[in-house]
């Protein structure tokens, strides 16, 4: 139940873990700390937030009775570490590849709380951009299922300027075969990029730059 708004029906143990707020500031700060666990869980691996929250739990049952018995924290620290590393070896070891369509699709059907149609699209979904793409799950207006694939690549910010903008209908830069730019670090000067520039000049280019960041007189 929330303050606000209707209850949210879930079994999904991140979902569980955000909602939960405690008047005890002290029983709090443990609630936030499994906040970070199921969050950090889904972050990883999509799934599992809910085990990782029991297993948090377990954690901190166990640990608070060992060091009540006279165990140093930081020797139990270490035991659970080694603890984690021979388990992560042995689910390493028994871990099957997703190497073909069906087998995506019963995990997908199996996160999806057993919606068969919804693992089927996800499948379908990771065949058409392969591992390395980009899926956004999107909430429709629709009472059927849709997958739409855009080609070629998308970042999360755009043009630096609306002057840069070709197409005022649209609000869009269109460059037709630029040059493409590639800087792995923040631009602050545009000498450090005069060679290049007058490079294209000559060429009667477009010159398209992705950088981490541009500042400064750049």
């Amino acid at each position: 139940d929330k303050s606000y708004g209707a209850p949210t029906i879930t079994k999904d143990g991140v979902s569980v873990a955000k909602a939960i707020e405690l008047k005890d500031k002290f029983e709090n700060m443990g609630a936030q700390m499994v906040k970070q666990v199921a969050s950090k869980a889904n972050d990883e691996a999509g799934d599992g937030t809910t085990t990782a929250t029991v297993l948090a739990q377990a954690l901190i049952n166990e640990g608070l009775k060992a060091v009540a018995a006279g165990m140093n924290p930081m020797d139990l620290k270490r035991g659970i570490d080694k603890a984690v590393d021979s388990a992560v070896e042995k689910l390493r070891a028994m871990a099957q590849p997703c190497s073909d369509k069906e087998s995506i699709t019963q995990v997908g059907s199996i996160s999806a709380n057993s919606d068969r149609a919804i693992g089927e699209i996800i499948a379908e979904a990771m065949e058409k951009v392969g591992r390395n793409g980009v899926i956004t799950v999107e909430e429709g207006q629709g009472l059927s299922n849709e997958l739409s694939v855009v080609e070629g690549m998308q970042f999360d910010r755009g043009y630096l300027s609306p002057y840069f903008i070709t197409n005022q209908d649209s609000g869009a830069v269109e460059l037709d075969n630029p040059y493409i730019l590639l800087v792995d670090k923040k631009v602050s000067s545009i000498r450090e990029l005069l060679p290049v520039l007058e490079s294209v000049a000559k060429a009667s280019r477009s010159l398209l730059i992705i950088a981490e960041d541009i500042d400064g007189e750049a």
